[in-house]
């Protein structure tokens, strides 16, 4: 079944700061080669850090020097809000981040998986839940403890909901993101690819018409241009189901369940509260889907994009 055409490919080489827009891309295993390459990590707490607990970094801007492959992340250049720049090899490039994210933090390249402190959560409940969260008799009964407690406070937190808003259901999330803050050997939130239509966001747009509908709020890979009969949230439809754009396969595996981030501002985007309340109120806190991959290959703006 056609679904639409590849309209955008984006590549973030740091984590949570904005991307580069590419006509092309390879695909492997670990998604596109050199997405989500780089990280900071706060030095109080000695934890992998985001735009969640840093806004500023969404105000943020990477790009590559060369071309990324599957081997070691080639250095970044970084520009912050007032137009400088640093490059990620700069002797001062931790100091200056620090300086203007006002937070003492390191700029890191993804370190192997074998490297698991790298990754782990610096709270000793959030380990202990991750490694109870291995055992299916446990993630049963996530939906459950997260409801009340000191697990509901901290979710509602995590994912910016305000009273009476639900939360994201974090049983079908990998179990190794409760114990890290990725999957170690990765920078991802929880798995490699994220596809967001256009449908999706025309729906958004018409559920409030008032917030500004821009892709680079939601952050995906690939940001499918629609055929003109499908309309709305259709990517909760794919759950389960796989992909075929060009030779790439990827399987859809969850919905991607959104947070603060979407109402922070960016380059050219204010800050709005209102784009997540919407998405929480209309569209059952989830806006897009996460994507495994089971065939790789070379993707095109243009690319048709099927549901096999």
């Amino acid at each position: 079944m056609l679904i639409g055409r590849i309209q955008e490919i984006w590549r973030h080489p740091v984590k949570s700061m904005a991307g580069e827009k590419l006509s092309e891309c390879i695909v492997g295993a670990l998604g596109i080669p050199g997405d989500r390459g780089w990280a900071l990590r706060d030095e109080k707490t000695r934890e992998i850090t985001n735009g969640k607990r840093i806004p500023l970094l969404m105000q943020c801007a990477a790009a590559y020097e060369e071309q990324p492959n599957d081997g070691a992340m080639p250095p970044v250049g970084i520009s912050f809000p007032d137009g400088s720049c640093i490059n990620s090899n700069d002797p001062q490039v931790n100091a200056r981040l620090s300086e203007v994210l006002g937070k003492d933090v390191t700029l890191w390249p993804l370190q192997p998986a074998s490297n698991k402190a790298h990754y782990r959560r610096a709270k000793l409940s959030s380990r202990l839940a991750g490694r109870l969260s291995k055992f299916k008799s446990f993630q049963a009964m996530l939906p459950t403890l997260t409801r009340f407690g000191s697990m509901n406070v901290a979710l509602r937190e995590v994912f910016s909901r305000e009273a009476g808003e639900p939360i994201p259901d974090i049983s079908i999330l990998p179990p190794e993101v409760l114990e890290f803050t990725s999957p170690p050997g990765t920078y991802f939130d929880a798995f490699p690819i994220h596809v967001l239509t256009t449908a999706s966001l025309l729906a958004m747009s018409k559920n409030n018409p008032a917030a500004i509908w821009d892709v680079r709020r939601f952050r995906p890979n690939f940001l499918v241009e629609t055929a003109p009969e499908i309309e709305g949230l259709i990517e909760t439809n794919w759950i389960g189901k796989t992909l075929r754009i060009a030779s790439v396969e990827l399987k859809c595996e969850i919905p991607t369940a959104r947070c603060g981030m979407t109402t922070h501002a960016q380059k050219e985007l204010p800050k709005d509260p209102s784009v997540l309340r919407s998405i929480v109120k209309d569209a059952d806190q989830n806006l897009g889907v996460y994507a495994s991959v089971l065939n790789g290959g070379k993707i095109r703006i243009g690319d048709r994009v099927e549901i096999i």
